[in-house]
Order: C-alpha cells, then sequence, then structure tokens
C-alpha cells in the first residue's frame, strides 16, 4: 500500500469534508464525540464555510491510497483566530484527518511528514499545530509521536485545545 500526496485544490472541498465526516464518525466509534462532535461536517454550513476558507487561504494536501483520498491536511502561513501567531515566519497545519477507513495506516504521519518537507522547502524552520488536548490526551501525545513538542494551551468555549511546534 502506497501513499501519495497530491496538492489540492478549491475543487478538493468536498473530498476534504467528506474525510472531516468519516473522521467524526470514527472518533465518535471511539467514543469521542467532543473533538469534532457528532453532527457530520457536511451538515454544518458554517464548518463547510470553514474548510472552504482555510482551503482558501493555504494549500491543502490529499493523500491518497490506490486513488482514493485517505487523508488531508492544509498548510498556511498562520494560525487560527484562536491562536497567536509566531514570532517568525511560520507553516501552520489545519484540518488533518484522515477517514476511518484508513486509520492505522500511517496517512497522518506521511501527511505531517509532508508538511515538514514543504516547511523547508519554503525556507522556514517553524511549523505548527493545534489540536484537541481532551480524550486524556492522546492526540497531543500522537503530535508528539511526530516529532512535535508542546508550547501553550488553550480553550475556545469548553474545547480545550494545545498548540505544539516541531524545528525543522
Amino acid at each position: 500500500m502506497e501513499i501519495a500526496i497530491r496538492k489540492g485544490g478549491a475543487e478538493d472541498v468536498p473530498a476534504i469534508v467528506a474525510l472531516l465526516d468519516s473522521a467524526v464518525v470514527w472518533l465518535n466509534g471511539k467514543g469521542i464525540t467532543a473533538q469534532w462532535g457528532t453532527e457530520p461536517w457536511s451538515a454544518r454550513p458554517k464548518a463547510v464555510e470553514l474548510v472552504e476558507r482555510i482551503v482558501g487561504e493555504g494549500t491543502p494536501w490529499i493523500a491518497e491510497i490506490d486513488g482514493v483520498p485517505a487523508g488531508t491536511l492544509t498548510l498556511t502561513p498562520h494560525p487560527a483566530s484562536y491562536v497567536a501567531p509566531a514570532d517568525e515566519p511560520e507553516v501552520y497545519v489545519h484540518i488533518l484527518a484522515t477517514d476511518g477507513r484508513f486509520h492505522g495506516r500511517g496517512v497522518g504521519a506521511a501527511l505531517l511528514a509532508h508538511a515538514v518537507e514543504e516547511t523547508r522547502r519554503q525556507g522556514l524552520s517553524l511549523l505548527r499545530v493545534d489540536c484537541f488536548a481532551g480524550s486524556e490526551g492522546r492526540l497531543v501525545e500522537y503530535y508528539e509521536r511526530q516529532g512535535f513538542r508542546r508550547t501553550e494551551s488553550f480553550t475556545v468555549g469548553d474545547w480545550p485545545g494545545q498548540v505544539l511546534e516541531q524545528r525543522v
């Protein structure tokens, strides 16, 4: 099984939203409902608008296995509005998601390795991401296994988050 990563565009928004929908189903199946809720992204117009805005501000990347979208992330030069920008140029990871059918196959790791390569290609040395810090911090630990280290914590409403960074 080979993971191919291709540059995406606005035309990939439906595929990205479908990947997010699949991730919600997978998370909910694991009993994780606080991260992205229980309602599909596609059923929430504001969530779809958020994906469209992030994709429009950055560069989406699609991981495919046998031509099927298996995962995605979008890289931008800035964090989401609830995270303070770094005091240097950076690459920021948004909406990393893996289709539930492909969990455990290294799709997320391949996308994050690609993000490291893209950061270097842009001549930058700081790659950051934020993630859900609930569920015993399992997602935070995942990013740490991918070479990131914790920086600041934050809360949006009752949603606990963690910013992580990696020097490349």
